[in-house]
């Protein structure tokens, strides 16, 4: 697959997957989706690859979806439809928590939406001090998607995840490290050499002991993860895609103003 938002590399057994689409701040589109799933199988599949390192650009991660798409959609009086967005990108989450591969995930600046679920995806969470996680999903009247209230209620419990995603509030490096999400929070300017300074160390441990470590995990805990992503967060998604408000939530985040929903 010729890769065109992503820059896909392998050095010294450690894969590392730049999502490179700053025009839109690494929204997730199909494409990217696309690109994300043939990486991670990528990756997968080849024996020279011990560790993957998933990182956007020293601006932002990831900004989750593509409002000014949704947008155009709606003010063509078309549908919004994210069934197959979402389906991918599931399978691009339950992908990297399956993975026989340690992945490390880098996170420098804004992770919003499904920035923010990809950034949960990995083992490891590394993030700069300017690092911002906002689950901005409910700002435009949509709920979490790419499994982000399942990784979380399994990390820091139901009610800080319902306080996220309920609210859309900001969660800054600090807090998210607090909270265990984080597994090392450093400078913006240092980020990628302690990354990959990591990287390299798990690439020289004992990788199947890594392998089955991550088969157990992802047994006791994951094991219908991809059934949750097809059987409730795409319906759920469906339901709120379809809604009035999250028509005028697209509406007034790109006239920047303040939405007026009215549970429709």
């Amino acid at each position: 697959m010729e890769l065109q938002k992503l820059i896909y590399t392998v050095e010294n057994g450690v894969a590392i997957v730049t999502m490179n689409y700053m025009k839109n701040l690494n929204a997730i589109d199909e494409q990217m989706a696309d690109e994300l799933m043939y990486v991670v199988d990528a990756a997968e599949k080849d024996p020279n690859v011990k560790v993957l390192v998933l990182k956007g650009s020293d601006r932002a991660f990831s900004a989750g979806g593509d409002i000014g798409y949704f947008y155009q959609l709606i003010q063509a009086g078309g549908e919004v439809n994210m069934d197959g967005l979402i389906a991918k990108v599931g399978i691009v989450a339950d992908g990297l928590k399956k993975m026989s591969k340690m992945v490390i995930t880098s996170v420098c600046g804004a992770a919003a939406g499904a920035g923010v679920s990809l950034a949960l995806g990995g083992d490891f969470m590394i993030c700069a001090d300017n690092a911002k996680f906002i689950l901005a999903f409910v700002n435009i009247g949509l709920v979490p998607d790419t499994g982000a209230t399942y990784l979380l209620s399994k990390a820091i419990g139901v009610s800080r995840t319902m306080e996220l995603a309920a609210t859309g509030r900001p969660l800054g490096a600090d807090e998210a490290k607090a909270l265990g999400l984080a597994y090392k929070v450093t400078t913006p300017e240092e980020l990628d050499e302690v990354t990959m300074k990591f990287a390299r160390k798990l690439a020289a441990g004992p990788l199947l002991s890594y392998k089955n470590i991550k088969k157990q995990i992802y047994d006791a805990n994951y094991s219908d993860y991809k059934q949750w992503l097809d059987n409730t967060e795409i319906p759920t998604q469906r339901e709120c895609a379809a809604s009035m408000d999250f028509q005028e939530g697209c509406k007034a985040f790109i006239e920047k103003r303040k939405a007026v929903f009215e549970g429709k």
